[in-house]
């Protein structure tokens, strides 16, 4: 096992595309990081980078205690996992694992040794004998692990694994490989463009767009904490919920205003976020507010909620078992969404009054990378 460390990492392709610009990251021995983003924010070629099938542009990448900037990928002693498996389709799954030991010159006994360990620990000890062909996607993806245990490397890089696999085989793989990190403690490195599988298989989650890192941090707090419009709006499921407003000082209090409502749509904030926003006061802010943190308001409820509610118009109910997503507009906001229990009577076409846990609120700055007003503090910024 070893540390890798990417120092000011570029790559800069010709006609001056940027890839990936300023990456700063130190992955601790033995840690699961996991990099996510959208299509082309640049987290596959810093795998790549790593692993050594792209030349980086400027900056410095380190495993254990060598730079590796000039080193041959071969001589990296990392072992990477592809999207699409790359088996021989002549090579039983045995020989498939055995291949780069074979290659090293390693003795047969050793890679006998090494292949049977890695066979038993992912639970194909029974497919040895078998072709690619006659396995199912899963398997197939285990052997692709396998062939990488095998060569017992100081970091694993997976670039996205599971993507050719459906969605079940997705979630019981994904905790597969969850549980082989935690018996094997190999640095890894995973790329991914799911959220949710960032979310469950990362130790760190490092979150990706426009060539940069946008925020380093623990699950949890990526979650809780997002440091800008945009990471709030990639991390979690169903996505935030975003409505432009203005801030208002009202009798000591700091108050949220619906853009364009004419005051019954507002949002009496936390006490705690007064501070950072007593600067924004009549400035256009953006509201973040996830499908979590609202609920079904009773009745009962409206007076004594004063200030903590927003009253929607429901569009739509999805179920989801013991949950349903209940999607919504304002008079000036299409999309909103509520996860709430299934229990809950909610139909299309009412109009219904929300209580909103303020404490889950967020205020950013306006734009796709306005910056959390009410938590970034509180989160780990880039790199």
């Amino acid at each position: 096992m070893a540390e890798v460390l990417l120092s000011d990492v570029w790559k800069v392709y010709p006609g001056g595309v940027e890839a990936v610009r300023g990456f700063n990251l130190d992955i601790a021995d033995g840690e699961f990081v996991v990099l996510v983003g959208p299509s082309g924010c640049g987290k596959s070629t810093t795998l790549r980078m790593i692993a050594g099938l792209e030349e980086i542009s400027r900056g410095t990448i380190r495993i254990g205690d060598r730079v590796v900037n000039d080193v041959h990928p071969k001589d990296r002693d990392i072992a990477m996992v592809f999207q699409n498996y790359a088996l021989y389709p002549h090579m039983s799954v045995y020989k498939n694992m055995a291949f780069a030991l074979k290659l090293r010159r390693v003795p047969k006994q050793e890679i006998d040794r090494r292949v049977r360990d890695a066979a038993r620990i992912l639970g194909i000890e029974h497919l040895l004998e078998r072709k690619p062909r006659a396995l199912s996607g899963g398997q197939r993806q285990r052997v692709a692990v396998g062939r990488a245990i095998v060569r017992e490397p100081k970091a694993f890089l997976f670039d996205e694994p599971l993507s050719n696999l459906d969605a079940k085989l997705r979630v019981t793989t994904r905790g597969e490989l969850k549980a082989l990190h935690q018996r094997l403690r190999t640095t890894t490195v995973y790329v991914t463009h799911d959220q949710e599988e960032a979310m469950t298989l990362g130790d760190r989650v490092v979150v990706m767009a426009d060539a940069e890192i946008q925020q380093v941090d623990t699950p949890f707090d990526v979650y809780r904490h997002p440091v800008n419009r945009f990471v709030a709006a990639f991390i979690g499921t169903p996505p935030m919920n975003f409505m432009d407003g203005t801030i208002e000082a009202d009798d000591g209090q700091v108050v949220f205003r619906e853009k364009g409502s004419d005051g019954a749509q507002a949002l009496h904030l936390c006490e705690q976020h007064a501070p950072a926003l007593r600067d924004h006061v009549g400035k256009h802010v953006v509201l973040g507010l996830r499908p979590q943190a609202l609920r079904v308001c009773d009745e009962g409820e409206h007076d004594r909620l004063r200030g903590r509610v927003l009253k929607l118009s429901v569009e739509v109910v999805e179920p989801l078992g013991d949950e349903m997503d209940v999607r919504m507009k304002s008079a000036f906001h299409e999309g909103l969404v509520a996860r709430i229990p299934s229990t809950s009577d909610v139909r299309p076409g009412q109009m219904r009054t929300f209580a909103v846990d303020l404490d889950r609120v967020h205020v950013f700055e306006p734009g796709e990378f306005g910056a959390n007003l009410t938590s970034a503090s509180q989160a780990q910024p880039v790199g």
